[in-house]
C-alpha cells in the first residue's frame, strides 16, 4: 500500500477536488460498502453516486449508507442545492444531473445504456459544472454506462480513476472506460478509499 498511496499523492499533487462523482452497478453496493465508511467525518466535499439499481421500487441507498457512515447521506432530490460533505445517491428511475449553479435536476427521459438514472449523465453535467475540480471514480459494472461520463470528466481536467477491473466483481464496466481513455488511476477498492481519505489533506 505505501507504493499505491505514493502512487495517490503524486497524482493528487496540484490539484483541488472540488466534488467526487461515483458510478457503478453489477457489485457497486458492495465495492461503496468497501469504500465510504473510510471517509471521515469532517470529509468536506460532496460525493454524488449513481448505482444501477432495480426500477420500479423505491431506492433503500439511503439509509443502508447512513447507518454506516458518519456523513449526512441523502437521496437528491430535484433542485436541491448540492452542499458540501454529504452523500448523495440518485434516485431509483430518474436520470440525475448537475446544474451549472451546483444544484441537482431530476428527469424521467428515456433510460441512456439501458440504465435510468445514467453514469454518464451524471458524470458529463458534473464535469460541466466542476471542471478541474471533480473527481470521478467508476467502479463494477456489467455494461460500458460511465466509460464516456469517466471520459468527459478527464478532458474537462478532472481526475479519473477507474476500479481495478481484475479486482472488480464484473470488470466490464471500468474495462470499457480504461479503453476508451486511459483514467488517471487504476485502483483497487482499499485503494479508492486510501485515495478518499487523502483528499482533506489537499
Amino acid at each position: 500500500m505505501m507504493d499505491t498511496h505514493q502512487t495517490i499523492a503524486q497524482a493528487l499533487q496540484g490539484r483541488h477536488i472540488e466534488a467526487v462523482a461515483i458510478g457503478g452497478s453489477a457489485g457497486g453496493v458492495n465495492a461503496l460498502l468497501s469504500v465510504l465508511p473510510g471517509l471521515p467525518p469532517h470529509f468536506s466535499r460532496p460525493v454524488i453516486v449513481v448505482l444501477h439499481v432495480q426500477g420500479g421500487r423505491q431506492s433503500q441507498l439511503a439509509e443502508v449508507f447512513q447507518r454506516k457512515l458518519d456523513l449526512p447521506v441523502r437521496e437528491a432530490s430535484d433542485k436541491e442545492t448540492i452542499v458540501p460533505g454529504t452523500l448523495y445517491f440518485a434516485p431509483s428511475d430518474y436520470h440525475l444531473s448537475v446544474e451549472t449553479d451546483a444544484s441537482f435536476s431530476l428527469s424521467c427521459e428515456p433510460p441512456v445504456n439501458f440504465a435510468r438514472p445514467a453514469i454518464d449523465l451524471m458524470m458529463i453535467s458534473a464535469a460541466d459544472t466542476y471542471g478541474a475540480g471533480l473527481l470521478g471514480i467508476l467502479l463494477t459494472g456489467a455494461n460500458h454506462d460511465g466509460a464516456a461520463g469517466l471520459a468527459a470528466i478527464g478532458e474537462a481536467g478532472g481526475m479519473t480513476v477507474a476500479q481495478d477491473p481484475d479486482e472488480a466483481m464484473v470488470g466490464t464496466m471500468p474495462g470499457e472506460a480504461i479503453r476508451l481513455r486511459m483514467p488517471d488511476l487504476i485502483l483497487p477498492l482499499a485503494g479508492i478509499r486510501c485515495l478518499l481519505s487523502m483528499l482533506e489533506n489537499t
